[in-house]
């Protein structure tokens, strides 16, 4: 957990498989009424989404954070566009690095810090099929070694 970080309400666990993520980035999220409600009910879905930087701003789309239950006809749209709060330099380091081919921005977790939602962005270059494959040999391999080990500490 990095310093400071605070409840995890979702994480992207397929981030880490399909891409090599080289630099992290904490953002704020620009949120409507009802969607932090949401976020603190753990209803926040990362699994498909993306960052894009568009005229100088960072946007998230494809999270869904489920309406609000006890919401009226003020309840927000689930897979809205939010844009990510980033400082200046921030935004003009990734939109350098992303102009480089095979580098995408992933959202890999969100969590609440100090009362507010923040957004853990990653800088990421997509894996290939044989890096996934390779990958997971080696989980397959450090799971066989543990449970060894676990074997022959009980003996």
């Amino acid at each position: 957990m990095p310093k400071g970080e605070g409840k995890v309400v979702a994480q992207n666990k397929k981030a880490n498989h399909d891409y090599f993520i080289e630099e992290t980035y904490e953002a704020g999220i620009v949120l409507q009424g009802t969607e932090i409600k949401s976020i603190r009910a753990g209803r926040v879905n990362l699994k498909d989404s993306y960052a894009r930087i568009l005229k100088g701003e960072v946007f998230i789309y494809n999270m869904h954070i489920s309406t609000y239950e006890q919401g009226n006809r003020f309840n927000h749209d689930p897979l809205r566009e939010r844009k990510l709060l980033l400082h200046r330099k921030q935004i003009n380091k990734l939109i350098g690095e992303t102009k480089e081919a095979g580098y995408s921005l992933v959202p890999l977790k969100m969590y609440l810090k100090d009362g507010y939602a923040k957004v853990l962005i990653g800088l990421g270059k997509g894996k290939k099929k044989y890096d996934k494959r390779e990958d997971l040999k080696k989980k397959e391999a450090k799971r066989e070694i543990e449970k060894a080990f676990k074997a022959r500490q009980q003996m």
